[in-house]
């Protein structure tokens, strides 16, 4: 398996989807819809899978001495290592934006706040991708359009799903800095990220991969 997942940052891996990494820093964007960011690293993992099919990799790798199974297993691993790395880079530039931004700058007009829930949800959103897109694509490996537009679309629902529920009563308290809420932003943080784990063990062992 270590020697799958080392293939597939060797000769699978997108130059964007390391670019797309530093998409992290758009925190510091005045009004962006944050959760947009993580749109990005589902772009990458659809550019690496396009990327692998016009190379052949799928026909390569399954002529290796490894199980067949771990083949995809590999390509979601890969994909799981680049959205962590996502999100350690997105929590270090909320964190930056915390300590050093003005408090009337952490708020922004679309009542989005760059804190630990909103990375909660990142990881929540980067889990519902990886659910969504990989039992999808890998019924038909030679399919990557189709799969990531369903899944790209089942994303954008839900960050247009939180921009709508921002500005109801009971969701202020997540829009708040750390800071202000840190208990409420904690407890939705873990949540999220027992959500994320569940999708991508979902994704990862599903019987159609």
């Amino acid at each position: 398996m270590k020697a799958l997942i080392k293939k597939e940052f060797s000769l699978c891996l997108h130059p964007m989807a390391i670019a797309f990494l530093s998409f992290a820093a758009l925190v510091f964007v005045p009004n962006y819809p944050y959760e947009v960011i993580f749109f990005f690293s589902g772009l990458s993992v659809f550019l690496i899978c396009m990327s692998a099919r016009e190379n052949g990799d799928l026909a390569f790798t399954c002529s290796l001495p490894v199980k067949k199974r771990h083949v995809p297993l590999a390509r979601v691993l890969a994909a799981v290592m680049l959205q962590c790395a996502l999100l350690f880079l997105t929590a270090l530039c909320t964190l930056i934006k915390q300590t050093a931004f003005p408090d009337e700058m952490l708020v922004n007009l679309a009542a989005n706040s760059a804190n630990l829930a909103f990375c909660g949800f990142g990881a929540f959103l980067l889990g519902v991708f990886n659910l969504v897109f990989f039992p999808l694509h890998y019924q038909d490996p030679h399919k990557v359009g189709v799969p990531f537009v369903i899944a790209a679309a089942v994303q954008f629902v839900l960050i247009g799903l939180m921009i709508a529920i921002r500005h109801l009563p009971f969701y202020a308290p997540l829009t708040s800095p750390d800071f202000a809420n840190f208990g409420v932003n904690r407890f939705t943080w873990r949540t999220d990220i027992v959500l994320r784990n569940d999708c991508v063990g979902r994704a990862a062992f599903h019987e159609k991969i």
